[in-house]
């Protein structure tokens, strides 16, 4: 396995989906218009997606393990771009929502295999600075999305916005596809098709929920309590279950995740916070909004590659529990700034936070991981990841009524209450992943293809 195409794909991958997120808030008020579409309607572009990946994240990263992450990366990739591409030929908004569904379960299929690869390509002792390549490559993409997304819309129109990914889709998905088919075969665990099923309705029910309002809420979190404590029954009496008790069982990768979890939904609850902050308390247009939010962006990308070296020198508990620590030093900021210099400087401890823990959080749940549950592990990072920001934009959204400084000041307590968990993680010069002699070789195996 060729460890410059391994990252170059993932990175490829990761930034496709973060690309497409950001870019499709810029294009729905023009998609709005242009399709004559209600909001609601322009809502479940975004809803629909959100729902297909998250359900189906840990499984297709089952299917990964079974049948090959090049295999599971490619056919995402291609089907991702041949649904962009037909997104910006639908004719009615009814087809966008359609294929944004579409969108989600190639984007479910990619996105544990960017991780999985890695996994595979890089032995557990030099999987941090690939890591830290994705994340800053990610941060890029956050910050260069919604300027890329504002020109094409106003340039050529939204159309053009869900054309950008195609080539590079296309291109990646088609060398993946050649490099697994010669490679990989069916030789993974088996499949928990009853526990599958029931986790993507667990994860389905709980992210439409949180996105859902009134009496649509409760039904929803009802069904979803129910289907969970099916799942966790079925998984008890598998003989080989979708989650894996290495992997769910570990105490590291299950505070790695809750660390995500929590990171993740209170930078994007602060983010929509601040977003009512900056245009309609503080009177700046769209554009200088986005202007002072820049430093969030560039102490991502800047503080990414800095974390192997942490790493490598105190561990991921001291690195992680630092690093949650700065991003809510960073909304507590935000809470009470309103000048150019302090909202950098809030925006700034936020990205330097985010970055660090993103790194340092994914390294410890994908190293713990053995080879053959990679795909597994890299679903339950990217579940955490998708959860979390739903959760903290509900969240946010229910605290507004109180004022954006209360909300702000809740959101920064959730990532403080998370700071315990690193705890549970390895400090430094802990053995993480005992491995035997065998998968010794079979690393040292695959790093040399």
């Amino acid at each position: 396995m060729n460890r410059r195409l391994v990252l170059a794909s993932s990175v490829a991958g990761a930034v496709l989906v973060a690309l497409d997120g950001t870019v499709l808030m810029v294009a729905q008020p023009s998609l709005q218009r242009s399709l004559g579409a209600s909001f609601t309607q322009v809502q479940w572009t975004s809803t629909a997606y959100l729902v297909a990946v998250a359900s189906l994240l840990v499984f297709a990263g089952r299917l990964g393990d079974r049948y090959g992450q090049q295999r599971m990366f490619a056919l995402g990739m291609l089907g991702f771009g041949a649904a962009s591409a037909g997104i910006a030929l639908a004719p009615d908004i009814g087809w966008v929502i359609g294929l944004r569904v579409a969108q989600g379960v190639c984007g479910a299929l990619l996105q544990p295999a960017t991780l999985g690869m890695l996994r595979l390509a890089y032995p557990p002792d030099r999987l941090a600075m690939p890591l830290a390549v994705r994340t800053s490559a990610i941060g890029l993409a956050a910050a260069a999305g919604p300027l890329l997304g504002g020109a094409l819309v106003s340039g050529p129109g939204w159309r053009a916005v869900f054309l950008l990914g195609v080539v590079p889709a296309l291109v990646f998905g088609a060398a993946a596809l050649a490099g697994g088919a010669r490679t990989e075969g069916a030789t993974g665990p088996a499949l928990d098709l009853p526990g599958s099923l029931l986790l993507a309705l667990t994860l389905a029910c709980l992210v439409h929920s949180l996105v859902a309002s009134g009496a649509v809420r409760a039904a929803g979190l009802a069904v979803t309590a129910m289907a969970g404590a099916a799942f966790v029954r079925r998984e008890r009496r598998a003989t080989d279950p979708l989650l894996p008790p290495g992997v769910i069982g570990s105490a590291p990768v299950a505070a790695a995740l809750g660390v995500l979890v929590a990171v993740s939904a209170a930078l994007f609850g602060t983010l929509f916070v601040e977003t009512y902050v900056l245009q309609r308390d503080l009177g700046l247009p769209p554009f200088q909004s986005s202007l002072r939010s820049v430093p969030l962006a560039v102490l991502m990308v800047a503080s990414a590659p800095w974390c192997p070296v942490l790493l490598r020198r105190v561990g991921a508990r001291w690195t992680v529990g630092a690093a949650t620590a700065l991003l809510a030093l960073g909304g507590l900021v935000l809470s009470r700034a309103t000048g150019t210099v302090a909202l950098g400087c809030g925006f700034a401890l936020l990205g330097a936070g985010f970055g660090t823990v993103m790194v340092a959080a994914t390294h410890v749940v994908v190293r713990q991981a053995e080879v053959t549950v990679a795909g597994v592990a890299g679903g339950l990072q990217q579940t955490a990841l998708n959860i979390g920001p739903v959760l903290g934009v509900a969240a946010a959204t229910a605290l507004m009524g109180a004022g954006p400084r209360t909300a702000l000041l809740v959101l920064a307590a959730v990532a403080v209450l998370a700071v315990p968990l690193a705890r549970l993680l390895p400090g430094h010069g802990v053995v993480w992943l005992t491995r035997s002699a065998e998968e010794g070789v079979l690393d040292g195996d695959h790093a040399s293809r």
